[in-house]
Parts: C-alpha cells; structure tokens; sequence
C-alpha cells in the first residue's frame, strides 16, 4: 500500500506529509539518484549565473527604468532607486523560483520520468503513458512548461509591482510569491504522474487549485529550501518521488494499467 497520511493529518499538513515521504524515498531507494542530480545541478549553474549578473547590474536597471528621478534631490532619487533595484533582483528571485523546476524537468525529463514510475511501480500497476518518441515527449514538455510559465507570470507581474510599494509591499511580496511558487512547484512536478492517468496540464491546475491546501503544504516547504544554495539540486529526486506519491494520493483511479518501461511514460498535454 502507498504511503498516505495519518488520521487527523488533512491540508497543508498532508501536503508536508507526502514532502518528507519523498525524500525518504530516494534515500531509501538510492539507485539512480545521482544520475537524477545531473538536470539540477546544469539548471543551478545557469540560473546561478544569470542572478549574480542581475544582482550586479540592479542599479543600472534602476536608473532606466527611473529617468525621471534624474533631477531628484539625491537623497529621494536614491531611495527610490534602491526600492526599484531590489524589487527587480526579487522578482527575478521568484521568477527563478517559479521556472527552475520547469527547467529542470525539461532537461531531466528522461530521468525523472523513470523515476516516477519507479516510485508508482513500489505500491502497485503503473498507469501506461503514450508511446511516443523521444523528441515528441521533450517537445511536449517545453509546450506545457511554457504554458505553466505564463500562468504563473500572472502572479509575477502583480508581486513584482506589490514589491515597488515601500515597507509593506516588500513584506508581502515576499510571502505571496513563496506561495505562488510553492503551488506551481507542486503542480509541475506531479505532473509525470497525472499525466499517466491521462490528465492534461489544464486539468491538473484545477486538481491542485481544489486540494490546494495539500498542493501548499508540499510545495511551500520545497520553494523555502530551493532558496538555500544547492539544496535544489538534491532535493529534486525526492522532490519528483513526493509530488507522485501525492498525485497517487489525490487521483487514485487510473486508466487500465500495464507495466511501464521506466523512462517511456512523459507529461501529455
């Protein structure tokens, strides 16, 4: 039988549940794991990189987009550009955050879609996946991935333009996006497993936003932790584990089932 929660654990606390089941997993069923850090790490490089030239340039981009503060006293002009300057480095903060795992599944595709049947295969049948070829699933990724980075760019904008709000927009900024990036991390990262039971990424946005307590609690814990450095790296097989043990747990139903190759089932549209 799959893990699920214990009486009296429902919500955000179920969420939190099926988070630390996943990552017992992996450490229990090593195999495999670190071939799932390769993705990671090449997706944490990049956005690394892409961060410290951000941070660096910050004040440059302050000054653009501010040129009529140009004849400001000092003071004012100054203030106002470091509000600007560390509203675009958090913003880009939560754009990594809501992006790094699409990214990371994209180039880990292969890897984490073998594990996820692997994690299904523990407690029972696998749901069959569509056969199709390699380039076809990647490609089906990227399409679903950019689709979920709109919608989540939907929250992005307004967090970001809730940050230029002094004190208490970059209180409450802060908070909202970690939950904004907590519930599209959740989402995307069940998506290997919902997509097996024939749900498409429309449908699974709607799963989430109805158990979106549980769909918090696992994602929020997981958005604090990718903020430490690295930690994103080795939390996302267990990560991928935890969402499909949560995806088994919220649509247990499945389409008749067959034993699937490891790595032949991808997220369908």
């Amino acid at each position: 039988m799959p893990p699920s929660p214990p009486p009296g654990r429902r919500g955000y606390a179920a969420g939190l549940f099926f988070f630390g089941q996943g990552q017992r997993w992996v450490v229990r069923h090593p195999a495999g794991y670190a071939r799932c850090l390769i993705p990671a790490l090449i997706t944490f490089a990049l956005y690394t990189a892409a961060l410290v030239l951000l941070t660096l340039w910050a004040d440059d981009l302050a000054a653009w987009v501010t040129p009529f503060a140009d004849d400001w006293d000092s003071g004012w002009r100054t203030a106002l550009r470091v509000v600007v300057g560390i509203a675009f480095v958090g913003a880009g903060l939560l754009l990594a955050a809501l992006t790094f795992t699409a990214v990371t599944l994209l180039i880990g595709d292969p890897f984490y879609d073998a594990l996820s049947v692997r994690v299904e295969a523990r407690y029972g049948p696998v749901p069959s996946g569509p056969d199709r070829p390699l380039w076809r699933e990647l490609w089906i990724s990227l399409v679903e991935s950019l689709f979920m980075l709109w919608r989540a760019l939907l929250f992005a904008v307004p967090l970001f333009l809730l940050g230029l709000v002094p004190f208490l927009g970059q209180l409450l900024a802060p908070v909202l996006g970690i939950a904004v990036a907590g519930f599209f991390l959740t989402t995307e990262l069940a998506s290997y497993a919902l997509a097996r039971r024939g749900i498409p990424v429309k449908a699974r946005l709607r799963l989430m936003r109805e158990h979106r307590k549980r769909a918090l609690g696992f994602g929020i814990p997981l958005a604090l932790l990718f903020l430490v450095p690295l930690a994103a790296v080795f939390l996302m097989p267990g990560a991928v584990a935890g969402a499909t043990l949560l995806a088994r747990d919220l649509h247990p139903a499945a389409p008749p089932s067959s034993p699937h190759p490891p790595g032949g089932a991808a997220r369908q549209r």
